[in-house]
């Protein structure tokens, strides 16, 4: 595969025996007779992100709380935007994938393409060093942290319910979809205490509409409001 253009996309060289790495899904590396593949880089990739960002938006939000903050990071660093971010990159035609993930889509799956980025990261640092890597990150997530207090502001309305339940120490929070997706803006959740009882709780999830939510222990049966802005 000629990665030139995805080098230029992505911002700074990346030595080629990291990139190439970077580049083997385990799909692929199986099919190849058990060679290396990118999962220890993205395992590295994954905790230089968290600590840039953890610092940018430590640095830019002096005010926000903890919890804000983290919702902030998750927004940022989570399965879906970075995916979109490997998207806006072209990411995907270069990941060498096993014919199976191939074949059904694998080269515009969320995971796929976020674990990808992430062993980027790890590439970029293990060639470059921190600074590096932090210019590249805030680079290629600019378009993600330039809004990132609304996006933590909305982020996954099940993170919210699951946070009220562990500090109510309510228990585990589980979920059971029910009925098919509707096209609104507001998804519906019915909350499901561990007596059987349900309430409903409003979440500003597009693609949901009916979901159980049901907890080992007593969630109160009460209305959870988010409003997209």
């Amino acid at each position: 595969t000629d990665t030139e253009a995805l080098v230029e996309a992505w911002g700074t060289r990346i030595d080629a025996p990291l990139l190439q790495l970077a580049l083997v899904h385990r799909s692929y590396a199986n099919e190849a007779g058990g060679i290396a593949n990118n999962e220890r880089l993205e395992f590295l990739g994954d905790s230089v992100l968290s600590i840039v960002i953890a610092q940018k938006l430590y640095e830019q939000y002096p005010d926000v709380a903890e919890s804000d903050l983290s919702r902030m990071r998750a927004a940022t660093v989570s399965q879906q935007p970075l995916a979109a971010a490997a998207r806006r990159i072209g990411l995907g035609d270069f990941v060498f994938l096993g014919k199976g993930e191939s074949t059904h889509g694998g080269r515009d799956k969320d995971s796929i393409l976020s674990d990808t980025f992430e062993a980027l990261i790890g590439a970029t640092y293990l060639t470059s060093g921190l600074e590096e890597a932090r210019r590249v990150i805030l680079e290629r997530l600019s378009f993600l942290l330039v809004d990132a207090p609304s996006r933590g502001q909305h982020q996954d309305w099940k993170t919210i319910l699951i946070e009220h339940a562990q500090a109510q120490g309510l228990g585990e929070v589980s979920y059971e979809v029910e009925g098919a997706p509707r096209s609104d803006r507001r998804g519906t959740g019915l909350v499901e205490e561990a007596r059987g009882e349900r309430g409903r709780a409003g979440c500003d999830e597009p693609a949901v509409s009916r979901e159980v939510v049901s907890t080992r222990g007593r969630l109160p049966s009460r209305r959870l409001e988010s409003t997209r802005e």
